[in-house]
């Protein structure tokens, strides 16, 4: 997840120059009113440097306030958080509605570009009103606390947090307790709900006073393409990944069935969520060993290797930057060393989601990580390094730039790099001794099928499900059955239990109290399989595309970094366009890395009834 804190609004009055052209004087003559000089570039390029120069300081401000929250959670840090957050807010509608004001003056391309960014850029757009805009802080402040500092004590009286929750929704196998996991912690939720239900309000407030018909058209016009082709695109998109998501959903389906009886997992049903090793059920990963192909093992368990090997928490991320600086990327500055949040603190409540953090636009670079020594989280980690790495290439561009060509590039691109963290990689630094032969393939393709294609649906389902929120399709009292009706339609998973309509199960996900859009994580499961595809291209590789890794390839260094270089000063479709050739996504990269374990489902599947 990536924390990056570019606020696109300042708390700045309007320079006196700008003000002067938008204000008659009161007492000018009629006249002198109806001959008011109109605004020219001129007037934009004051404008955009004045508010630059406020944006890298609000900037700054607002990371510090709330990296210090999520590391110390108190009353006090959250006030603080708030404060900033309300200031950060009201500055970004303030200059989201100056910018608009100059939508009909003749601008170069790059002018239009950073105003665009001015409107678009807000997350939770605060309405022109001081005290609603201080609710919306406070809202944001509220939730997240909540979220953060959230626990279920069990029926044996033990005080779990998430991560003490989410370890035993990954290793239990037991019915029972699995689902004490999954219905403890979505009792953290239901009081979310009215806040969250007030947030909307005020957050589509925010947007119709921008011009936007509801806070989700907002969201989605964010693509360099309009709001209604977005979404069409995200359909054509699923619709090119579901047949394979079908089939493994087909057979996980069937393993579970074997395992816990089809009385409790029947076969012409959706799966019940709390049995896929995740307390969201949005990756599957964890759940491997029931599934795994016969004689599939590789021979290595990365989590036992890294044991072996006397990895702790830096040993895991200093490996991970050595794969960046294998590339030709400069290592990290000591201060992400002395400054970073790599193992949970004993003593406080700290916001374990991992998250990378750029405080200051130049070197300034950080991960929160609460690391466990584990062959996923090492994956994570590579995740997170990439968000820095990518802070730290367009750190030259002006600050309306510093950001990724969109949203799901910077998911994307960690996540990119962790597609390389094959046997061939784990044998060149000394994880592994020998790489295993390609009838293993299947099984190193189950694990990643697992964690890769069953987040697809789920990625897409959470924004479809706040789209309708916003645009009232959804009410309050339906929040809960309209979550539950997608993720039955997208992912084929429902409620292991009859739930309450007060239950607010949306908001046991991090990112709906957060407030953190969606999207961007389901582009970023499909762009990064046409970058890797693309890199290894570049790197020389003769490997199946599921086997190359590009480790220690300079070339595909080069060609990365002139991607991430660009920032978001371009369309993303530029951007996209120099790594992969094309301005359009393909999710047929995805089928090509895991054509054979497709095949392989599918033989598999043979006389099973599939579908839900």
């Amino acid at each position: 997840m990536l924390k990056t804190f570019k606020y696109t609004g300042v708390a700045l009055i309007i320079a006196a120059s700008l003000t002067a052209c938008n204000q008659p004087s009161t007492t000018a003559p009629k006249q002198q009113v109806e001959t008011v000089k109109a605004l020219t570039a001129s007037d934009v390029e004051a404008f955009l440097t004045a508010t630059e120069k406020e944006l890298v300081a609000l900037n700054i401000e607002g990371a510090r306030s709330a990296w210090i929250y999520t590391n110390f959670i108190t009353d006090d840090t959250a006030a603080l958080s708030a404060i900033s957050d309300q200031k950060s807010t009201e500055a970004g509608v303030r200059f989201a509605m100056e910018a608009a004001k100059f939508d009909d003056v003749k601008v170069s391309a790059e002018q239009r570009r950073k105003l665009n960014t001015l409107k678009q850029s807000l997350v939770m757009p605060a309405p022109q009103d001081e005290a609603k805009s201080a609710e919306l802080a406070k809202i944001a402040s509220e939730l997240g606390g909540m979220y953060g500092k959230g626990t279920y004590t069990t029926k044996a009286g033990e005080k779990l947090s998430l991560g003490e929750m989410t370890a035993k929704m990954a290793t239990s196998r037991d019915y029972d307790e699995l689902l004490e996991m999954w219905q403890g912690w979505r009792t953290i939720s239901p009081e979310m709900k009215p806040l969250f239900e007030r947030q909307a309000q005020l957050g589509n407030e925010g947007a119709q006073g921008l011009g936007y018909k509801d806070l989700g058209a907002m969201w989605r016009s964010n693509y360099d393409m309009p709001a209604d082709d977005f979404a069409k695109e995200l359909d054509r998109l699923w619709g090119q990944v579901k047949p394979l998501y079908d089939d493994l959903h087909c057979y996980v389906r069937s393993e579970l069935g074997e395992k816990y009886g089809e009385d409790k997992v029947p076969q012409d049903k959706p799966i019940p969520a709390h049995l896929l090793g995740n307390m969201w059920a949005q990756s599957w990963g964890n759940i491997y060993d029931l599934v795994a192909p016969e004689d599939a093992d590789p021979g290595y368990d990365v989590t036992a290797q890294l044991a072996a090997n006397n990895y702790d928490e830096i040993k895991m991320v200093k490996g991970a930057e050595a794969f960046f600086t294998s590339l030709g990327f400069e290592a990290l500055p000591e201060t992400f060393w002395e400054r970073s949040l790599f193992t949970k603190p004993a003593d406080r409540d700290v916001v374990c989601h991992a998250s990378a953090w750029d405080l200051d636009s130049k070197d300034d670079l950080r991960i929160k990580m609460c690391i466990q020594k584990t062959g996923e989280e090492f994956n994570v980690i590579h995740h997170e390094l990439g968000h820095n790495f990518y802070q730290r290439a367009y750190k030259d561009q002006p600050v309306y730039f510093q950001n990724s060509a969109n949203d799901g590039f910077h998911e994307a691109i960690g996540d990119t790099i962790a597609l390389s963290v094959t046997p061939k990689y784990l044998k060149e630094i000394g994880l592994i001794d020998t790489i295993p032969d390609e009838s293993k393939d299947i099984g190193l393709l189950m694990k990643m099928a697992l964690e890769k294609i069953a987040f697809i649906p789920f990625g897409l389902m959470v924004d479809q499900w706040r789209w309708k929120v916003y645009s009232g399709e959804v009410t309050p009292e339906n929040y809960n059955s309209a979550w539950w009706e997608l993720r039955e339609k997208y992912q084929g998973v429902a409620a292991p239990i009859a739930r309450d309509a007060d239950a607010f199960d949306p908001g046991a996900k991090y990112h709906v109290p957060g407030g953190v859009p969606y999207s961007r994580y389901f582009l970023a499961h499909i762009q990064q399989f046409e970058f890797h595809k693309a890199l290894c291209e570049i790197s020389g590789n003769t490997d199946p595309i599921h086997r190359c890794s590009i480790y220690n390839s300079k070339e595909a260094g080069t060609a990365l970094n002139t991607m991430l270089e660009m920032g978001s000063s371009q369309p993303w479709q530029q951007a996209y366009k120099v790594l992969t050739g094309s301005e359009q996504m393909n999710a047929t990269a995805v089928l090509d890395y895991f054509s054979p374990l497709q095949t392989w489902l599918k033989e598999k599947n043979q006389g099973k009834q599939c579908g839900f």
